[in-house]
């Protein structure tokens, strides 16, 4: 009987702590960080779309780089780094003890919180050994990393089936990111009502422009891990800047790198724009 009063106080603590300041701000540290990496991957893309973009890499890795280039670079990427941690930790406690809203318990919720802290730790872990000194960690190459486990996979039995079922799993996140953004599904995870009508309108605008782009960088990527997959070409799979660079093969060239660039960058805007009205 004590011990289980003693989990139920425990769980109380931790559910109370998981909705306090502190983690609402670190959650909302989280997003301004994620705005940064989003805005300067698209500013990379740009510049790619129409030039060699001078060796760059239009990935989380580039914006990481590219971030240490500037005065006070190690600091930035410190910060950078904890802001992502914090993102992590909030995701770790909406897998815990569920989301706000009501349907913010299900099971299906509470498994998608928990692989976005994953994610976010692992892309925290990658900013803090880069500002930490670890150079080839957080910078590396995307496609070379996407190309080295692709072939890797393709290794093991069954592998061309696990990095098909896996193009497949990324391809279709990126057309529910597109549809769920179109759809204004972000909707209901923002205090509209706190929004001047101005600021109502740009958000919306951002958020389906930077979704939808976003989504469509995903499903783009998911493709070409499937063409890896049926063609047993490890070099067929491509990470975020090769993924990117694609799109100046099709007949619209470098304005279709264009468009996605500036929806990237304006979903790292609605990331800053999340930061400020995300329920949390």
């Amino acid at each position: 009987m004590a011990t289980g009063s003693a989990t139920a106080r425990g769980r109380r603590q931790a559910q109370r702590a998981a909705n306090s300041t502190a983690v609402s701000g670190a959650a909302r540290a989280g997003f301004v960080a994620r705005g940064v990496i989003y805005l300067l991957i698209g500013v990379l893309s740009l510049r790619i779309a129409f030039s060699d973009g001078g060796g760059e890499q239009a990935d989380r890795g580039g914006a990481i780089a590219e971030i240490a280039e500037k005065p006070f670079g190690a600091v930035l990427l410190w910060l950078l780094g904890i802001a992502l941690v914090g993102m992590a930790v909030w995701r770790l406690t909406e897998a815990a003890f569920g989301q706000a809203g009501p349907d913010g318990k299900k099971a299906g919720k509470r498994a998608m919180a928990a692989g976005r802290c994953v994610f976010y730790g692992f892309v925290a872990y990658s900013v803090l050994s880069y500002a930490a000194g670890e150079k080839g960690s957080g910078s590396g190459s995307s496609d070379k990393e996407s190309q080295d486990i692709t072939a890797k996979v393709l290794d093991w039995p069954g592998g061309q089936w696990l990095v098909g079922i896996a193009g497949a799993v990324v391809a279709g996140a990126g057309v529910w990111i597109t549809v769920r953004a179109v759809m204004r599904k972000f909707k209901k995870h923002l205090k509209m009502s706190e929004m001047a009508p101005k600021a109502r309108t740009a958000v919306m605008f951002l958020g389906v422009f930077g979704g939808a782009c976003r989504g469509a960088v995903f499903a783009v990527a998911g493709g070409f891990a499937i063409a890896a997959a049926l063609k047993h070409k490890p070099g067929k799979a491509k990470g975020m800047d090769d993924t990117l660079r694609a799109f100046t093969d099709t007949p619209a060239g470098p304005w279709l790198l264009a468009l996605i660039a500036l929806g990237l960058a304006a979903f790292g805007l609605f990331s800053w724009a999340n930061a400020r009205w995300r329920k949390v």
